[in-house]
């Protein structure tokens, strides 16, 4: 496929935004449809909630994995045939998981699941860079950020209505028949969007060196680990949030998943705004202030931990991070890629790891705190947060020393 050409309009477009954010969308609600399930499957495999959370832990380091493979796979091959790939091993897997005996084999189904759903987040990002010029790269990932918020909304209460009715092994049948879908999605709608370069070097050494030449790039390196920092900060309260609302706080399955739902309305509500504000400020102006807000959002909710002030306003304060989040998102991602137009599916590949492998160590943190307080998490959250501001200000202050140096 051309690289935006004239045969193809708007409508199309927006379809193939659709099949996309619906393939992004699959790797959350792969999470959030069996958060409700965590006491119930806890019951059956005789553990504790927190050792659910491992779980969580396995399908982030499958997720990070899995992209990195993906990323020059899919710049050798074209996005389409190893996505098709990925979403069979993702089918197979998920039925894994609906037949678990014990906890350890859930945990590695997670993992495969994890991996399958990882060629849906790389190729969803690197065809949006294949056939959208640069400075509409962040206003299309907003797009599929609107698509992709439904999961974290939709999921938890479908996934609590599944449990309740059918019990927690069938969340993963639901997640089987979805992936069906998105199968006949892809096939039927999705047109390939690169000529495949057969040049690309699979050999694990040429693929080492191509990612670090990616990763040593000082744009990349800033937006992509201040991006994967926020992420982080998400992963840290996703985890968490069965223990805080369903153990700490005593909701039911169906509270927790409504509660769950509307704060990610918070982050889909983010991300669509953002797409007004980029009609007047530069992505880089944005995503700076919102880091701002961010520390300080995640400074008061440590306070109000100390302070034990109870679920509304934990509650409310966590709504807020993740309003805040859904400008992080799409930004970071958006000039993360943007000097890499022929190096799209690795760069994005990368960018999905690095974000997955912080997810994994902030959740893996928060499932190592065996506590009825919020203060770890918010400790979590504000250093993540703190370090992705960090990461943004030192760029933006060397990216202006650089333009008084060329004015000079």
């Amino acid at each position: 496929m051309p690289q935006r050409s004239g045969n193809r309009n708007k409508k199309q477009e927006y379809i193939i935004l659709l099949v996309l954010g619906t393939l992004i969308a699959l790797g959350p609600f792969s999470i959030d449809a069996y958060l409700p399930g965590f006491e119930s499957i806890a019951r059956d495999f005789n553990t504790s909630i927190s050792r659910i959370g491992l779980t969580l832990t396995s399908y982030f380091i499958g997720i990070s994995l899995g992209q990195l493979a993906y990323g020059p796979i899919m710049d050798k091959y074209g996005r389409k045939k190893p996505l098709l790939i990925g979403l069979v091993i993702y089918l197979l897997s998920a039925l894994s998981c609906m037949y678990s005996p014990n906890l350890e084999w859930l945990i590695i189904s997670r993992f495969f699941l994890a991996v399958g759903a990882a060629a849906g987040m790389v190729a969803a990002k690197a065809i949006v860079r294949d056939i959208f010029p640069v400075n509409e790269v962040a206003g299309a990932i907003s797009v599929l950020m609107l698509i992709m918020g439904g999961a974290p909304i939709i999921a938890p209460t479908v996934g609590s209505l599944i449990i309740e009715s059918f019990g927690w092994e069938m969340i993963f049948m639901f997640l089987a028949i979805f992936c069906l879908l998105m199968i006949f999605s892809v096939t039927r709608f999705l047109p390939e969007s690169i000529i495949p370069d057969k040049m690309v070097d699979l050999k694990p050494k040429q693929v080492a060196i191509k990612y670090y030449g990616i990763l040593v790039h000082s744009e990349f390196w800033s937006f992509a680990f201040a991006g994967s920092f926020a992420l982080g900060a998400m992963f840290a309260y996703i985890s968490d949030a069965p223990k805080l609302f369903m153990e700490n706080y005593g909701l039911s399955q169906k509270e927790f998943g409504l509660l769950f739902g509307l704060n990610a309305g918070g982050l889909i509500l983010g991300s669509q705004i953002n797409r007004l504000f980029l009609r007047k400020f530069t992505t880089l102006q944005i995503t700076l202030f919102n880091s701002v807000l961010l520390v300080i959002i995640t400074s008061l909710f440590l306070v109000t931990s100390l302070m034990q002030m109870g679920i509304l306003p934990t509650a409310s304060l966590l709504f807020l991070m993740l309003f805040l989040l859904g400008f992080q998102n799409p930004n970071t991602t958006a000039l993360s890629l943007a000097p890499f137009e022929k190096k799209a599916g690795r760069a994005s590949a990368l960018i999905g790891s690095l974000k997955m492998i912080l997810g994994a160590i902030t959740s893996f943190l928060v499932s190592l705190f065996h506590t009825t307080s919020t203060v770890p998490l918010a400790v979590i959250l504000l250093v993540c947060l703190f370090i992705s501001f960090i990461l943004l200000f030192r760029f933006s202050k060397k990216e202006k020393l650089m333009l008084s140096l060329n004015e000079t």
